[in-house]
């Protein structure tokens, strides 16, 4: 049962997310050995850079200005590129030891606005449903088109029992939504698990932190050790699931794999390419496996649907997911400040990117509230004068009461998940 994970972590936080300063000076230099700096452009930038230093209406640093050069640089590649100073590398690193103080929530700077990729469960955002897909357009009735995006997005961070007032456009309403949260301190419980039905078992991972792979094993045990035997079924649920680190969602891909390639990157450099496959053991035993994914699944969640779908190790339900297919290297500057540059996009076993694309379900269940029966009055036996009463201990009020507070089934996603899975089990035993 004990997976021998290897801390592919480690390696994978060096080869994908950590990329060596040097190993980009080095390699970039051998490129480019031939290439000059256009001067022109240079002599345009030093001409502005003196005429905002000394006639800009409010006093700005050198320093100041460098950093808003870089970012400008950064912002304008793609959405995930950014310059992380001091306070932005602490929050990164916050991130994925999980805990910090905010939301809870994933997000990813527009022009007109912060859009939702997902709330963490149980942080303030999901709590106050805030949901994937919104649209935050202003923070403390400040419009965040005239904000910076960076620091518009700093904003949602601050101390615990703070408030913040979110101004919301959701698709499919008229009017926009006010909401006011209180900060807390997020602390992410990345993976937990519970029994669902006799012999299938449930595992939610929230967000991939550096623990997460030991962590899905653990839960993993314990459902084994819950159920007093083998799991004859699995729903691994990756919903709401905005990504994190690369490295734990690959060694989770790999424990439920017995071969197969995981997923593959290509970027410019060399450095930038990796290929990552499956060792030969599945802690689960080749048993039925469901994934729910939504459009809040992203990046290494996709990676995990991915590697299951094209290895036909599961069966993917719910709805297409985010489609971020990028890989993002976070670069050291020095002890305080970093770069997180875009160097490759990764690509499914079957050669499928993912970017802007996602991952579309084997079986596609749009999220619903549904109803076991009709909501509005019927004539019954009760209804007619003179009915006879059987018990006279249980009110009829009482009855319907019951009846109408298991009548809502909240998640038909899991629902439908739950059904799919106990069908393919009992196919599977014929």
């Amino acid at each position: 049962m004990n997976k021998d994970i290897k801390k592919k972590g480690f390696i994978g936080i060096f080869l994908i997310l950590l990329l060596s300063p040097f190993a980009i000076k080095a390699e970039e230099s051998d490129k480019n050995s031939n290439s000059r700096l256009p001067v022109k452009e240079i002599n345009n930038f030093t001409q502005v850079f003196e005429q905002i230093r000394t006639g800009y209406v409010e006093e700005i640093t050198d320093v100041q200005l460098l950093e808003s050069a870089i970012q400008g640089m950064l912002e304008n590649l793609d959405p995930h590129s950014a310059y992380l100073s001091d306070k932005k590398y602490t929050n990164l690193q916050e991130n994925a030891s999980g805990e910090y103080g905010g939301l809870g929530i994933e997000v990813i700077g527009e022009k007109t606005g912060i859009r939702v990729i997902a709330p963490i469960d149980d942080g303030p955002a999901f709590l106050n449903d805030i949901r994937a897909g919104d649209l935050i357009v202003e923070i403390d009735k400040a419009p965040i088109g005239k904000m910076n995006i960076r620091l518009a997005i700093d904003k949602l961070r601050g101390k615990k029992g703070t408030k913040i007032e979110l101004t919301i456009l959701r698709e499919g309403l008229n009017q926009m939504i006010s909401k006011t949260l209180i900060r807390d301190t997020i602390q992410i419980s990345s993976v937990r698990s519970r029994l669902l039905h006799p012999n299938v078992g449930y595992i939610r991972i929230a967000q991939f932190q550096i623990s997460s792979d030991e962590d899905f094993l653990d839960e993993y045990e314990k459902l084994i050790e819950l159920n007093g035997k083998g799991l004859e079924g699995l729903i691994i649920d990756l919903r709401n699931n905005p990504g994190g680190l690369v490295p734990p969602s690959i060694t989770i891909a790999d424990m439920l794999l017995s071969d197969g390639q995981i997923v593959y990157t290509q970027g410019r450099l060399s450095s930038a390419n990796q290929e990552f496959y499956a060792d030969p053991f599945d802690i689960t035993k080749g048993i039925p496996i469901a994934v729910l994914i939504n459009e809040g699944s992203a990046s290494a969640s996709e990676i995990v649907a991915g590697a299951l779908q094209d290895n036909n190790r599961a069966v993917i339900l719910g709805t297409r997911s985010f489609g971020k297919g990028s890989v993002q290297t976070v670069v050291p500057i020095n002890e305080s400040s970093a770069v997180k540059l875009t160097t490759a996009l990764y690509f499914t076993p079957s050669g499928k990117s993912i970017q802007a694309a996602g991952i579309i379900p084997d079986i596609v269940i749009e999220p619903a509230e549904i109803r076991l029966y009709e909501t509005f009055e019927r004539a019954r036996e009760e209804n007619l004068s003179g009915h006879l009463s059987t018990d006279p201990k249980v009110s009829s009020d009482e009855t319907d009461k019951n009846t109408k507070e298991n009548s809502t089934i909240k998640d038909n996603q899991l629902y439908e998940a739950l059904n799919i899975l106990i069908g393919t089990i009992l196919l599977s035993d014929n």
